[in-house]
């Protein structure tokens, strides 16, 4: 597989792990503080939520969902009342003080304000704070006491399940911010998931469909021990909760830049605004572009034996089946039926025109590029096996041996079950994301019949070879030792939706 260029690869950390290391005195500290500070302070926060769940209850009494009411001193009590009780319960967690630098803009010049990166649970500090809306999971919703507090600021829900709650979400925020009402200014986070904050992450586009001025917010946890970040791989939410509790301080750091108003093509181009801002606030935090998104969570935390080296080409095929929508509609039923219609085809090549039949997708500058992905000889066809193995690793990146046996079905000898040397590069080649796959030490490594290898045979080497892919394939730029940055630079830069 090749890359079509379409998206350049910068990854120089993988943003979705958080390793944390406690040296010894750490340890000391917090099992003392897990015995006399972290029970209390445990405490008078739950009581302080409690106090501010009383608060939005009786607030959310008389407020309707979809109208804004006018601002009454009662309700400018409530919102101080709301905004003391969360500050005292952040207090409690640790955060005594909190640094603001800047000047929030008012809703008047800003409706939104784009904050990141987004890293923790504590990053909700900003929305209490100041008691913007914001955009959440609609699970949230089932959250004990916080789907009684998170209601009072009327955030804007939004659902993985759904097909079209992209698209509701983004029409909810046109709506608030194009209506002319009071509504409370818009707070969103743009990376639409938790990083370890090593750079900023691709942002999506929602907050920036509108055109209107947005106000970048950036954060900065300037601690000496990161135990605030909560993402995909590392610290659970409760072992970060009380690791945190049991610093003395933790400090926060919420900048306000100068407003951003888009120019006429940004106005047009949403994508483009928010790369900009992206930069703007990149280098504001002094952190690099990592070119990745959300939707590559499942693909950069693959691991294992059979796990992805070199990401490049398979982030750059991800992102375009996502653009396909063949990403949300992929399962294992689907792929399944996608492997015996490449049986079908028994290696027959496929132009364009009858790839796309195959997809049942009309033709399109995104499709091409999916086909000249797989177009090795540059012919102008390509092996739907190929496309199929890619989907499948993209798609369960998570479970290689399922990958590998899809794989197997599309190539096997009907007789035996057995595929080639060369097949079995070819498969490699596509689902670790490499070049030019050398097999040599393996099939020398194996008893029986040369040149060719079963399924079963495969899977028990594997297991009984944990370095199987260190020391039993050889591939174009191999780096020395497979570090996860190594392996991510063959020739490249390199929890929680909300």
């Amino acid at each position: 597989m090749k890359s079509s260029n379409s998206r350049p690869s910068r990854i120089i950390k993988n943003p979705f792990i958080h390793e944390l290391s406690l040296s010894t005195a750490q340890k000391v500290q917090m099992g003392l503080m897990s015995l006399t500070v972290f029970p209390l302070r445990l405490l008078l926060a739950l009581g302080f939520m409690m106090l501010a769940w009383a608060f939005t209850y009786v607030g959310a009494l008389w407020r309707s969902v979809s109208v804004v009411e006018p601002q009454t001193w009662l309700k400018r009590l409530l919102d101080f009342c709301v905004q003391m009780s969360m500050r005292a319960m952040w207090f409690c967690c640790g955060f005594h003080w909190v640094t603001v630098k800047g000047q929030r803009a008012d809703p008047s010049e800003a409706p939104i304000l784009v904050v990141a990166p987004h890293s923790a649970f504590f990053d909700a500090i900003t929305i209490s704070t100041t008691l913007c809306s914001f955009v959440t999971k609609e699970s949230s919703k089932h959250v004990p006491l916080w789907r009684t507090i998170i209601p009072y600021v009327r955030p804007v829900y939004v659902s993985r399940g759904d097909p079209d709650s992209r698209k509701k979400t983004v029409e909810e925020i046109k709506r608030r911010v194009t209506s002319g009402e009071k509504w409370p200014q818009l707070m969103i986070f743009p990376e639409g998931t938790c990083t370890n904050r090593a750079g900023l992450v691709l942002f999506k586009a929602g907050s920036f469909i509108p055109g209107l001025p947005v106000q970048p917010v950036v954060l900065r946890y300037p601690n000496t021990l990161d135990t605030v970040t909560w993402t995909w791989i590392g610290p659970g939410g409760l072992e970060i909760l009380w690791l945190t509790m049991c610093q003395l301080h933790n400090q926060l750091e919420i900048e306000y830049l100068p407003v951003y108003t888009p120019s006429q093509e940004e106005k047009e181009n949403p994508v483009l605004f928010a790369s900009n801002v992206r930069k703007l606030m990149a280098k504001a935090l002094d952190i690099p572009l990592i070119d990745v998104s959300f939707n590559d969570c499942d693909v950069l935390l693959s691991n294992g034996p059979l796990g992805i080296f070199n990401f490049s080409c398979l982030l750059e095929f991800n992102l375009l089946v996502w653009r396909l929508g063949l990403k949300t509609a992929t399962d294992a039923s689907v792929l399944e039926k996608q492997a015996t219609k490449a049986c079908k085809l028994r290696g027959e090549l496929l132009r364009v025109e009858d790839f796309a039949q195959s997809l049942g997708l009309p033709l399109s500058d995104t499709l091409r590029q999916v086909h000249g992905m797989f177009d090795q000889k540059e012919n102008g066809r390509i092996d739907y096996r190929h496309y199929v193995i890619a989907l499948s690793t993209v798609c369960q990146s998570t479970k290689p041996k399922e990958n590998l046996r899809l794989a197997f079905k599309m190539f096997q000898n009907e007789e035996d079950g057995s595929v080639t040397e060369e097949d079995l590069a070819a498969i490699l080649e596509i689902m670790l994301g490499v070049e030019n796959v050398d097999l040599s030490g393996l099939f020398l490594s194996l008893e029986g019949d040369k040149g060719k290898i079963t399924y079963a045979q495969l899977c028990q080497f594997v297991d009984q070879h944990p370095d199987f892919a260190y020391n039993y394939i050889r591939f174009k730029n191999q780096p020395s030792n497979f570090s996860f940055d190594q392996a991510k630079s063959n020739g490249n830069d390199q929890k929680k939706q909300d």
